[in-house]
């Protein structure tokens, strides 16, 4: 019998995929479980208009990471950051992901998780840093960082 897989099923499917597997599993598990429905005409068009839908959105998704990439690298966005150091340029302390991402909302009004930051470890000296950040999937920018010394 060839069903939809409504939700991810371990070693038998991924969700949206159409696959051919034995009646009795495919009516007592799969559907009766609401994990998968037949493969009608009506259901495979509905499957297919989902997928559009879905390409639709990621492009929309990938369309915006663009164009707040190209705000992250003007050279206009630089992240200001004071933080107390010792008389060698090293801090007191550290600047995690978080707090960029602190400073780019108070700043510059742009929103940006800090998972989505990738520091390979906190910025412990003064100076600039270019910190790179993942937008979408394969989008990703440099935000300009600058930690001055707190008086």
């Amino acid at each position: 019998m060839k069903v939809i897989f409504t939700q991810d099923v371990r070693g038998k499917g991924k969700r949206g995929e159409v696959k051919e597997v034995p009646d009795g599993y495919a009516q007592n598990f799969l559907i009766k479980n609401g994990k998968a429905k037949v493969a009608t005409k009506q259901a495979m068009s509905q499957l297919e208009g989902q997928r559009k839908a879905e390409e639709r959105h990621e492009e929309e998704l990938h369309e915006q990471a663009l164009a707040l990439k190209a705000r992250l690298e003007d050279d206009k966005t630089v992240v200001e950051l004071t933080a107390k150091a010792g008389s060698d340029s090293r801090l007191f302390g550290s600047i995690p992901s978080k707090q960029i991402a602190q400073a780019l909302q108070k700043q510059f009004q742009l929103k940006i998780d800090k998972r989505k930051i990738k520091l390979p470890e906190p910025i412990r000296a003064l100076g600039y840093t270019n910190v790179p950040v993942e937008l979408a999937p394969g989008v990703e920018a440099k935000i300009r960082v600058h930690v001055g010394e707190q008086k």
